[in-house]
Protein backbone atom coordinates (compact mmCIF):
# COMPACT_ATOMS: atom_id res chain seq x y z
CA UNK A 1 0.00 0.00 0.00
CA UNK A 2 2.81 2.51 0.44
CA UNK A 3 4.63 1.52 -2.40
CA UNK A 4 0.99 2.21 -4.31
CA UNK A 5 1.41 5.66 -2.45
CA UNK A 6 5.02 6.78 -3.38
CA UNK A 7 4.05 5.45 -6.87
CA UNK A 8 0.78 7.70 -7.46
CA UNK A 9 2.49 10.45 -5.97
CA UNK A 10 5.30 10.25 -8.52
CA UNK A 11 2.81 9.73 -11.45
CA UNK A 12 0.60 12.79 -10.04
CA UNK A 13 4.05 14.77 -10.20
CA UNK A 14 4.85 14.13 -13.95
CA UNK A 15 1.58 14.31 -15.27
CA UNK A 16 1.66 17.56 -13.95
CA UNK A 17 4.59 18.63 -15.60
CA UNK A 18 3.04 17.60 -18.66
CA UNK A 19 0.47 19.90 -18.46
CA UNK A 20 2.13 22.43 -17.08
CA UNK A 21 -15.77 4.07 -3.81
CA UNK A 22 -19.22 2.90 -4.39
CA UNK A 23 -20.53 -0.22 -4.57
CA UNK A 24 -22.49 0.03 -7.67
CA UNK A 25 -22.41 2.45 -10.14
CA UNK A 26 -24.66 5.88 -10.88
CA UNK A 27 -26.43 5.81 -13.99
CA UNK A 28 -24.31 5.90 -17.53
CA UNK A 29 -21.10 4.43 -16.19
CA UNK A 30 -21.32 0.89 -17.72
CA UNK A 31 -19.20 -2.50 -15.69
CA UNK A 32 -17.63 -5.39 -17.40
CA UNK A 33 -19.30 -7.37 -15.07
CA UNK A 34 -22.14 -7.44 -12.09
CA UNK A 35 -18.99 -7.36 -9.75
CA UNK A 36 -17.00 -5.15 -11.52
CA UNK A 37 -16.22 -1.34 -10.57
CA UNK A 38 -13.84 -0.59 -13.41
CA UNK A 39 -14.43 3.11 -15.18
CA UNK A 40 -13.30 3.06 -18.81
CA UNK A 41 -11.77 6.23 -20.11
CA UNK A 42 -11.12 7.13 -23.40
CA UNK A 43 -9.01 10.39 -24.65
CA UNK A 44 -9.90 12.95 -27.49
CA UNK A 45 -6.58 15.22 -27.87
CA UNK A 46 -3.57 13.12 -27.36
CA UNK A 47 -1.15 16.47 -27.04
CA UNK A 48 0.54 17.90 -24.16
CA UNK A 49 -2.33 18.73 -22.00
CA UNK A 50 -4.38 15.41 -22.97
CA UNK A 51 -1.82 13.15 -21.75
CA UNK A 52 -1.71 14.95 -18.57
CA UNK A 53 -5.30 15.36 -17.90
CA UNK A 54 -5.50 11.49 -18.87
CA UNK A 55 -2.68 11.03 -16.29
CA UNK A 56 -4.34 12.44 -13.41
CA UNK A 57 -7.71 10.66 -14.81
CA UNK A 58 -5.71 7.42 -13.90
CA UNK A 59 -4.16 9.09 -10.79
CA UNK A 60 -7.67 9.98 -9.08
CA UNK A 61 -9.08 6.24 -9.12
CA UNK A 62 -7.14 2.99 -9.30
CA UNK A 63 -9.74 0.86 -11.56
CA UNK A 64 -10.02 3.65 -13.80
CA UNK A 65 -8.59 1.76 -17.28
CA UNK A 66 -7.86 3.85 -20.34
CA UNK A 67 -9.26 2.09 -23.14
CA UNK A 68 -9.59 3.91 -26.77
CA UNK A 69 -7.92 7.18 -27.98
CA UNK A 70 -8.60 9.77 -30.72
CA UNK A 71 -6.32 12.14 -32.08
CA UNK A 72 -5.33 13.78 -35.92
CA UNK A 73 -2.19 11.88 -36.00
CA UNK A 74 -0.58 8.27 -34.85
CA UNK A 75 2.56 9.62 -33.75
CA UNK A 76 0.86 11.66 -31.31
CA UNK A 77 -1.31 8.36 -29.94
CA UNK A 78 1.59 6.43 -29.94
CA UNK A 79 3.84 8.90 -27.98
CA UNK A 80 0.85 9.86 -25.38
CA UNK A 81 0.21 6.18 -25.02
CA UNK A 82 3.86 5.40 -24.44
CA UNK A 83 3.84 7.95 -21.73
CA UNK A 84 1.08 6.91 -20.04
CA UNK A 85 2.02 2.94 -20.21
CA UNK A 86 5.48 4.14 -18.51
CA UNK A 87 3.92 5.98 -15.67
CA UNK A 88 0.65 4.48 -14.82
CA UNK A 89 0.05 4.11 -11.22
CA UNK A 90 -1.13 1.18 -11.27
CA UNK A 91 -0.31 -2.09 -13.47
CA UNK A 92 -2.56 -2.28 -16.39
CA UNK A 93 -4.24 0.57 -16.21
CA UNK A 94 -3.64 1.46 -19.70
CA UNK A 95 -5.46 -0.63 -22.18
CA UNK A 96 -5.37 0.64 -25.63
CA UNK A 97 -5.23 -1.91 -28.29
CA UNK A 98 -4.94 -1.28 -32.14
CA UNK A 99 -8.14 -1.46 -32.49
CA UNK A 100 -9.17 1.58 -30.38
CA UNK A 101 -6.80 3.66 -31.62
CA UNK A 102 -8.58 6.61 -34.06
CA UNK A 103 -6.93 9.27 -36.64
CA UNK A 104 -8.57 11.59 -38.24
CA UNK A 105 -10.82 14.79 -38.10
CA UNK A 106 -14.03 12.84 -37.19
CA UNK A 107 -12.35 10.38 -35.06
CA UNK A 108 -13.89 11.58 -32.14
CA UNK A 109 -16.87 10.00 -32.84
CA UNK A 110 -15.49 6.07 -33.49
CA UNK A 111 -15.12 7.26 -29.58
CA UNK A 112 -18.20 8.18 -29.16
CA UNK A 113 -19.53 5.01 -30.38
CA UNK A 114 -17.29 2.61 -28.17
CA UNK A 115 -20.65 1.18 -25.88
CA UNK A 116 -17.88 0.44 -23.17
CA UNK A 117 -16.05 3.58 -22.84
CA UNK A 118 -18.12 5.50 -19.38
CA UNK A 119 -15.59 8.78 -19.63
CA UNK A 120 -14.37 11.00 -22.59
CA UNK A 121 -11.84 13.60 -22.18
CA UNK A 122 -11.63 16.44 -24.73
CA UNK A 123 -8.36 18.16 -25.24
CA UNK A 124 -8.73 19.00 -28.72
CA UNK A 125 -8.59 22.75 -30.27
CA UNK A 126 -11.79 24.76 -28.75
CA UNK A 127 -13.52 25.13 -31.62
CA UNK A 128 -13.85 21.88 -31.81
CA UNK A 129 -15.24 21.93 -28.18
CA UNK A 130 -18.97 22.54 -28.09
CA UNK A 131 -19.44 19.92 -31.12
CA UNK A 132 -17.64 17.48 -29.02
CA UNK A 133 -18.94 18.05 -25.84
CA UNK A 134 -22.64 17.40 -28.01
CA UNK A 135 -21.55 14.17 -28.98
CA UNK A 136 -20.51 13.18 -25.87
CA UNK A 137 -23.46 13.90 -23.91
CA UNK A 138 -25.71 12.36 -26.68
CA UNK A 139 -23.35 9.25 -26.37
CA UNK A 140 -24.23 9.43 -22.61
CA UNK A 141 -20.57 9.56 -21.65
CA UNK A 142 -19.69 11.54 -18.22
CA UNK A 143 -16.94 14.41 -19.56
CA UNK A 144 -14.16 16.42 -18.84
CA UNK A 145 -13.26 19.11 -21.22
CA UNK A 146 -10.49 21.84 -21.28
CA UNK A 147 -10.89 25.23 -21.01
CA UNK A 148 -11.81 27.19 -22.78
CA UNK A 149 -15.33 25.19 -23.71
CA UNK A 150 -16.14 27.58 -27.02
CA UNK A 151 -14.84 30.19 -29.11
CA UNK A 152 -17.94 32.30 -30.30
CA UNK A 153 -21.58 33.24 -29.07
CA UNK A 154 -23.16 30.02 -30.90
CA UNK A 155 -20.47 28.02 -29.24
CA UNK A 156 -21.58 28.92 -25.79
CA UNK A 157 -25.24 28.44 -26.58
CA UNK A 158 -24.70 25.01 -27.67
CA UNK A 159 -22.78 24.57 -24.58
CA UNK A 160 -25.31 26.03 -22.66
CA UNK A 161 -28.19 23.99 -24.37
CA UNK A 162 -26.16 20.52 -23.76
CA UNK A 163 -25.25 21.44 -19.93
CA UNK A 164 -29.15 21.24 -19.53
CA UNK A 165 -29.36 17.53 -21.05
CA UNK A 166 -26.33 16.56 -19.42
CA UNK A 167 -27.78 17.45 -16.18
CA UNK A 168 -31.15 15.84 -16.79
CA UNK A 169 -28.98 12.79 -17.62
CA UNK A 170 -27.50 12.36 -14.62
CA UNK A 171 -23.93 12.59 -16.43
CA UNK A 172 -21.05 14.03 -14.80
CA UNK A 173 -19.15 17.51 -16.03
CA UNK A 174 -15.73 18.52 -15.04
CA UNK A 175 -14.27 21.71 -17.17
CA UNK A 176 -10.73 22.57 -17.00
CA UNK A 177 -10.75 25.91 -14.75
CA UNK A 178 -8.80 23.78 -12.08
CA UNK A 179 -8.39 27.10 -9.74
CA UNK A 180 -12.28 26.54 -8.52
CA UNK A 181 -9.96 23.60 -7.23
CA UNK A 182 -7.11 25.36 -5.58
CA UNK A 183 -7.18 25.16 -1.90
CA UNK A 184 -5.00 28.56 -2.05
CA UNK A 185 -7.95 30.32 -4.62
CA UNK A 186 -10.65 28.65 -2.00
CA UNK A 187 -8.94 30.16 1.11
CA UNK A 188 -8.29 33.49 -0.20
CA UNK A 189 -11.51 34.07 -1.57
CA UNK A 190 -13.32 32.29 0.77
CA UNK A 191 -11.60 35.57 3.27
CA UNK A 192 -12.46 37.86 0.41
CA UNK A 193 -16.39 36.76 1.04
CA UNK A 194 -15.80 37.25 4.81
CA UNK A 195 -15.49 40.52 4.20
CA UNK A 196 -11.44 40.45 5.02
CA UNK A 197 -11.02 43.61 2.54
CA UNK A 198 -14.55 45.40 2.71
CA UNK A 199 -16.22 45.79 -0.80
CA UNK A 200 -14.23 44.93 -4.00
CA UNK A 201 -14.88 47.86 -6.41
CA UNK A 202 -11.97 47.21 -8.44
CA UNK A 203 -10.38 43.73 -9.63
CA UNK A 204 -7.67 43.81 -11.94
CA UNK A 205 -6.66 40.82 -13.92
CA UNK A 206 -3.38 40.48 -15.95
CA UNK A 207 -2.25 38.04 -18.33
CA UNK A 208 1.36 39.26 -19.44
CA UNK A 209 4.26 37.34 -20.25
CA UNK A 210 6.22 36.43 -23.32
CA UNK A 211 5.02 34.21 -26.25
CA UNK A 212 3.98 30.48 -25.07
CA UNK A 213 3.19 28.38 -28.06
CA UNK A 214 5.18 27.07 -30.68
CA UNK A 215 4.66 27.94 -34.14
CA UNK A 216 4.37 25.14 -36.74
CA UNK A 217 5.93 25.75 -40.57
CA UNK A 218 3.92 24.40 -43.28
CA UNK A 219 4.53 20.78 -44.57
CA UNK A 220 4.53 20.22 -48.55
CA UNK A 221 1.34 18.82 -49.35
CA UNK A 222 -0.69 19.53 -46.66
CA UNK A 223 -4.51 21.20 -47.03
CA UNK A 224 -4.53 24.54 -45.71
CA UNK A 225 -6.98 23.55 -43.02
CA UNK A 226 -5.02 20.85 -41.83
CA UNK A 227 -1.95 23.77 -42.17
CA UNK A 228 -4.57 26.10 -39.50
CA UNK A 229 -5.52 23.03 -37.27
CA UNK A 230 -1.69 22.04 -36.45
CA UNK A 231 -0.92 25.60 -35.82
CA UNK A 232 -4.52 25.93 -34.04
CA UNK A 233 -3.32 28.57 -31.00
CA UNK A 234 -3.14 31.14 -33.83
CA UNK A 235 -6.34 31.11 -35.21
CA UNK A 236 -9.44 32.54 -33.80
CA UNK A 237 -11.72 29.80 -34.68
CA UNK A 238 -9.52 27.19 -33.58
CA UNK A 239 -8.53 28.86 -29.72
CA UNK A 240 -10.58 31.81 -29.84
CA UNK A 241 -7.76 34.19 -29.58
CA UNK A 242 -5.21 34.25 -26.54
CA UNK A 243 -7.40 36.34 -24.34
CA UNK A 244 -10.25 33.76 -24.55
CA UNK A 245 -7.84 30.65 -24.41
CA UNK A 246 -5.65 31.19 -21.57
CA UNK A 247 -6.76 34.63 -19.92
CA UNK A 248 -10.65 32.44 -19.17
CA UNK A 249 -8.69 31.26 -15.88
CA UNK A 250 -8.33 34.71 -14.79
CA UNK A 251 -12.39 35.44 -15.62
CA UNK A 252 -13.62 32.31 -13.83
CA UNK A 253 -11.34 33.43 -10.66
CA UNK A 254 -13.29 37.21 -10.81
CA UNK A 255 -16.86 35.48 -11.47
CA UNK A 256 -16.25 33.26 -8.57
CA UNK A 257 -15.10 36.27 -5.93
CA UNK A 258 -18.73 38.19 -7.43
CA UNK A 259 -20.69 35.27 -6.50
CA UNK A 260 -20.69 34.17 -10.78
CA UNK A 261 -22.19 37.44 -11.33
CA UNK A 262 -21.89 38.94 -14.58
CA UNK A 263 -20.64 41.94 -16.20
CA UNK A 264 -23.40 44.48 -17.32
CA UNK A 265 -20.97 45.94 -20.40
CA UNK A 266 -17.18 46.11 -21.51
CA UNK A 267 -15.45 48.13 -24.36
CA UNK A 268 -11.40 47.41 -24.97
CA UNK A 269 -8.88 47.62 -27.61
CA UNK A 270 -5.95 45.03 -28.91
CA UNK A 271 -4.12 44.30 -32.10
CA UNK A 272 -0.61 42.51 -32.98
CA UNK A 273 3.00 44.14 -32.45
CA UNK A 274 5.38 41.06 -32.85
CA UNK A 275 2.54 38.62 -33.95
CA UNK A 276 3.30 39.16 -37.58
CA UNK A 277 4.11 36.75 -40.22
CA UNK A 278 2.54 33.72 -41.76
CA UNK A 279 3.03 31.48 -38.88
CA UNK A 280 1.49 33.66 -36.48
CA UNK A 281 -2.41 33.34 -38.24
CA UNK A 282 -4.47 36.26 -36.99
CA UNK A 283 -4.63 36.73 -33.63
CA UNK A 284 -3.79 39.59 -31.30
CA UNK A 285 -0.66 39.74 -29.39
CA UNK A 286 -2.24 42.93 -26.57
CA UNK A 287 -5.34 43.40 -25.80
CA UNK A 288 -7.23 45.80 -22.67
CA UNK A 289 -10.78 45.62 -21.52
CA UNK A 290 -12.80 46.81 -18.91
CA UNK A 291 -15.69 45.20 -17.67
CA UNK A 292 -18.50 47.21 -15.60
CA UNK A 293 -20.80 45.17 -13.46
CA UNK A 294 -24.52 46.64 -12.14
CA UNK A 295 -23.13 47.58 -8.60
CA UNK A 296 -20.92 49.86 -10.24
CA UNK A 297 -17.74 47.83 -9.65
CA UNK A 298 -15.09 47.57 -12.08
CA UNK A 299 -12.95 44.95 -13.46
CA UNK A 300 -9.56 45.89 -15.96
CA UNK A 301 -7.36 43.14 -17.28
CA UNK A 302 -4.65 43.79 -19.34
CA UNK A 303 -3.45 40.86 -21.94
CA UNK A 304 0.16 40.93 -23.47
CA UNK A 305 2.25 38.62 -24.92
CA UNK A 306 5.58 40.50 -25.98
CA UNK A 307 8.69 39.80 -24.84
CA UNK A 308 11.30 41.43 -22.84
CA UNK A 309 8.54 43.47 -21.07
CA UNK A 310 7.03 43.14 -17.84
CA UNK A 311 5.33 39.98 -16.43
CA UNK A 312 2.42 38.79 -14.16
CA UNK A 313 -0.06 36.58 -14.53
CA UNK A 314 -3.12 36.44 -12.19
CA UNK A 315 -5.25 39.16 -9.97
CA UNK A 316 -5.15 42.05 -7.70
CA UNK A 317 -8.35 42.48 -5.61
CA UNK A 318 -9.05 46.34 -4.28
CA UNK A 319 -11.15 46.66 -1.68
CA UNK A 320 -12.35 49.68 0.48
CA UNK A 321 -10.55 48.04 3.83
CA UNK A 322 -7.31 46.66 1.72
CA UNK A 323 -6.00 44.64 -0.96
CA UNK A 324 -5.41 40.97 -2.28
CA UNK A 325 -3.24 38.84 -5.25
CA UNK A 326 -3.40 35.69 -5.77
CA UNK A 327 -0.94 34.93 -8.82
CA UNK A 328 -0.62 31.90 -11.49
CA UNK A 329 2.68 31.48 -9.30
CA UNK A 330 0.16 30.09 -7.08
CA UNK A 331 1.06 32.95 -4.38
CA UNK A 332 -1.77 34.43 -1.93
CA UNK A 333 -1.89 37.25 -0.24
CA UNK A 334 -4.21 39.52 1.81
CA UNK A 335 -2.91 43.05 2.98
CA UNK A 336 -5.71 45.01 5.65
CA UNK A 337 -6.41 48.47 5.20
CA UNK A 338 -6.15 51.37 7.87
CA UNK A 339 -9.26 50.29 9.38
CA UNK A 340 -7.60 47.25 10.51
CA UNK A 341 -7.85 43.20 9.72
CA UNK A 342 -5.83 40.52 9.65
CA UNK A 343 -2.73 40.28 6.77
CA UNK A 344 -2.45 36.73 5.59
CA UNK A 345 0.62 34.77 2.95
CA UNK A 346 0.52 31.27 1.47
CA UNK A 347 1.09 29.36 -1.38
CA UNK A 348 -0.46 26.49 -3.41
CA UNK A 349 0.91 22.90 -1.72
CA UNK A 350 -1.68 20.79 -3.75
CA UNK A 351 -1.83 20.04 -6.98
CA UNK A 352 -5.12 21.67 -8.55
CA UNK A 353 -5.00 19.98 -11.83
CA UNK A 354 -4.93 16.59 -10.14
CA UNK A 355 -8.07 17.30 -7.66
CA UNK A 356 -10.29 18.67 -10.64
CA UNK A 357 -10.26 14.74 -11.45
CA UNK A 358 -9.88 13.60 -8.12
CA UNK A 359 -13.66 15.52 -7.86
CA UNK A 360 -14.79 14.25 -11.00
CA UNK A 361 -14.28 10.35 -10.11
CA UNK A 362 -15.30 10.78 -6.98
CA UNK A 363 -18.97 12.07 -8.31
CA UNK A 364 -19.19 9.06 -10.77
CA UNK A 365 -18.26 6.50 -7.81
CA UNK A 366 -20.70 8.29 -5.75
CA UNK A 367 -23.65 9.19 -8.13
CA UNK A 368 -23.32 12.83 -6.51
CA UNK A 369 -24.12 16.02 -8.35
CA UNK A 370 -21.13 17.68 -10.22
CA UNK A 371 -21.42 19.52 -13.68
CA UNK A 372 -19.38 22.36 -14.04
CA UNK A 373 -20.49 22.95 -17.88
CA UNK A 374 -22.45 26.07 -17.29
CA UNK A 375 -20.35 27.80 -15.09
CA UNK A 376 -17.39 27.00 -17.92
CA UNK A 377 -19.78 28.43 -20.79
CA UNK A 378 -20.47 31.61 -18.87
CA UNK A 379 -16.80 31.91 -17.65
CA UNK A 380 -15.61 31.35 -21.58
CA UNK A 381 -18.43 34.23 -22.10
CA UNK A 382 -17.26 36.52 -19.95
CA UNK A 383 -13.52 36.06 -21.98
CA UNK A 384 -15.20 36.29 -25.16
CA UNK A 385 -16.99 39.66 -25.08
CA UNK A 386 -13.95 41.41 -24.54
CA UNK A 387 -12.62 39.80 -27.51
CA UNK A 388 -15.74 41.18 -29.04
CA UNK A 389 -15.54 44.41 -28.17
CA UNK A 390 -11.19 44.98 -28.74
CA UNK A 391 -11.92 43.53 -32.44
CA UNK A 392 -14.79 45.61 -32.91
CA UNK A 393 -13.82 48.69 -31.38
CA UNK A 394 -17.71 48.63 -29.63
CA UNK A 395 -18.82 48.49 -26.35
CA UNK A 396 -20.46 45.00 -25.93
CA UNK A 397 -23.06 44.07 -23.30
CA UNK A 398 -23.43 40.64 -21.53
CA UNK A 399 -26.88 40.12 -23.54
CA UNK A 400 -25.38 41.28 -26.98
CA UNK A 401 -22.50 38.81 -26.43
CA UNK A 402 -25.08 36.13 -25.81
CA UNK A 403 -26.69 36.74 -28.48
CA UNK A 404 -24.51 37.28 -30.74
CA UNK A 405 -24.64 36.11 -34.43
CA UNK A 406 -20.88 35.45 -34.08
CA UNK A 407 -20.43 32.09 -35.45
CA UNK A 408 -16.82 31.67 -36.16
CA UNK A 409 -16.46 27.66 -35.78
CA UNK A 410 -16.83 24.53 -37.98
CA UNK A 411 -16.84 20.97 -37.52
CA UNK A 412 -14.85 19.76 -40.45
CA UNK A 413 -14.56 15.89 -41.10
CA UNK A 414 -11.86 16.08 -43.76
CA UNK A 415 -8.74 17.68 -44.53
CA UNK A 416 -10.26 18.47 -47.73
CA UNK A 417 -13.30 20.71 -46.07
CA UNK A 418 -12.64 24.55 -46.48
CA UNK A 419 -11.72 26.11 -43.32
CA UNK A 420 -13.08 29.80 -42.79
CA UNK A 421 -10.49 32.11 -44.17
CA UNK A 422 -7.51 31.57 -46.17
CA UNK A 423 -4.38 34.02 -46.08
CA UNK A 424 -3.74 36.32 -48.96
CA UNK A 425 -0.83 36.08 -51.91
CA UNK A 426 1.97 36.40 -49.36
CA UNK A 427 0.62 33.83 -46.84
CA UNK A 428 -0.61 36.56 -44.20
CA UNK A 429 -4.02 36.38 -43.14
CA UNK A 430 -6.05 39.14 -42.36
CA UNK A 431 -6.63 40.30 -38.02
CA UNK A 432 -9.91 41.24 -37.45
CA UNK A 433 -9.27 45.36 -37.49
CA UNK A 434 -11.54 47.07 -35.06
CA UNK A 435 -13.69 49.81 -37.01
CA UNK A 436 -13.11 48.60 -40.55
CA UNK A 437 -15.55 46.77 -42.78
Amino acid sequence: MEMNKVQRRQFVKQSAALAAAASTFPSGVHAQSADSETIKLALVGCGGRGTGAAAQALAADDRVELVAMADIAQEQIDLSRETLEKNAPSPGQVKVSPEHQFVGLNAYQRIMDLDEVDVVILTTPPGFRPFQFEAAVAAGKHVFMEKPVAVDAAGVRKVLEVAKRSKAQGLKVGVGLNRRHSPLHREVIGRLHDGAIGEMPLIQIFNCRSDVNKRRDRVEGESELEFQVRNWYYFTWLSGDFMVEQSVHEFDVVRWIKHDAFPVSCQGQGGRLVRTGPTNGQIYDHFSVDYVFDDGSLVTTQHRHIPKCWNWFGEKIHGTNGSAELSFKANGSIKPGAGGGEAWRGRETENSYQKEHDALFSAIREGSEFNEAERGAYSTLFALMGRMAAYSGQVVTWEEALNAEEELAINPMSWDDAPPLYPDEKMLYEPFRPGMA
